[in-house]
């Protein structure tokens, strides 16, 4: 199956969703009909936030319609201005992960909440960018779970990659420090640093992460060269609470969102697109290896909106 076969089938649910939402408006959409309406207009507005677009998309979107509202309108036309819009929103923001520049290693910081997926994100990514020829490392830095030291383990002996790790309750900057030396004496590409995602307590995540920053500005001046937020898009709205915050206490430069197929709620990236313009990097829409990819904003635009290419 290819990458486009699995971004359609990944924003199926979101697509049927919004189709749902859009149903009741099938009738004021058949050929012959009049003009759309403010009514209606104010019904379609209605049926984009309902389908987490957010409230500034889906004012965009709508004036889009009112636009072209004495032109011929049906369901496919709808679809087809939710898509170009859509795409409008996502283009600015879609940005491939660039790891040039020297001193080696490129040091990623990767954040985001316990389940967000974020480690197996990691381990994905270390993937991606082997597939572009950089010769990757992976550091546990999240050491208050053991589980995450463990699964970042599998994950480097899965992609062939050496890992960086300490023990349950160690100290991350230590395991960090040692990370980027152990990257620049082998002439590592890209190190991407695992971290807590503790958001209980937030002056504990932020001392951590202030440690983390010290101890590699010592190191390299430069780095962290990126900070990722990893967002599960089966928590809508509450992921643009997570962006709000992690952005204030980690300095967050850019976003990948993760199970995107397990949700009807996809929609969410189109808000977060819109309210804060950071880069997106990457979606996730399957467990595979291979279901991490970089972001296509006309693909996912089209695929929400339930256009087959």
């Amino acid at each position: 199956m290819s990458w486009l076969e699995r971004l359609t089938g990944g924003f199926k649910k979101t697509a049927d969703r919004l189709g749902d939402n859009l149903a009741g408006l099938a009738e004021e959409l058949k050929p012959g009909k009049a003009a759309l309406d403010t009514a209606t207009l104010d019904d379609i507005e209605e049926a984009l936030i309902a389908s987490d677009l957010g409230p500034a998309a889906a004012k965009r979107i709508r004036e889009a319609i009112a636009a072209r509202r004495f032109e011929q309108l049906d369901e496919r036309g709808l679809r087809t201005i939710l898509a170009e819009e859509i795409e409008a929103i996502l283009a600015p923001v879609a940005k491939p992960l660039d790891v040039w520049g020297f001193p080696r290693p490129h040091v990623i910081l990767v954040i985001g909440v316990n389940g967000s997926g974020k480690t197996t994100t990691i381990g994905k990514l270390g993937h991606l960018l082997q597939e572009q020829d950089y010769g990757v490392m992976l550091a546990a830095g999240d050491t208050f779970r053991a589980a995450a030291i463990e699964q970042l383990e599998i994950w480097g002996k899965r992609i062939g990659a050496p890992v960086m790790s300490g023990k349950e309750g160690g100290d991350a900057a230590g395991i960090v420090f040692d990370a980027v030396k152990q990257a620049t004496a082998t002439g590592i590409d890209a190190l991407i640093v695992d971290t807590a995602g503790r958001l209980q307590n937030k002056t504990h995540l932020m001392d951590e992460l202030s440690k983390v920053r010290r101890v590699l500005g010592r190191l390299n001046p430069e780095a962290p060269h990126d900070v990722i937020l990893v967002l599960d898009a089966t928590t809508g709205q509450n992921a643009l609470n997570q962006i709000e915050v992690f952005r204030d206490l980690a300095g967050v430069t850019g976003l990948v969102m993760t199970k995107l197929d397990g949700t009807a709620r996809g929609g969410i990236l189109v808000a977060a697109a819109e309210k804060f313009g950071l880069p997106i990097h990457a979606i996730g829409v399957g467990e595979g290896i291979e279901d991490l990819r970089p972001f296509d904003p006309r693909a996912v635009a089209r695929a929400i909106a339930g256009l087959s290419e």
